[in-house]
């Protein structure tokens, strides 16, 4: 994550400024298919002053390929 100066932000700074526990933050980051609330969302769009689909974007279920 990288502000528009080009900097990259902690998410000891993230959760700091939304509130949001460093713990779900990590989380967030780093687990596919996480489930977040909408007020966190909500967040995360305010302090990075974007919309939403620059924090996130849909990905379809991959196929289960064993057989």
């Amino acid at each position: 994550m990288e502000f528009k100066l080009g900097r990259r932000v902690t998410l000891d700074e993230i959760s700091a400024a939304t509130g949001i526990h460093r713990t779900t933050l990590s989380k967030i980051s780093s687990q596919r298919g996480y489930n977040m609330t909408t007020d966190n969302i909500d967040k995360l769009c305010v302090f990075f002053k974007c919309p939403i689909e620059k924090l996130m974007e849909h990905l379809p279920d991959q196929p289960d390929t064993e057989a």
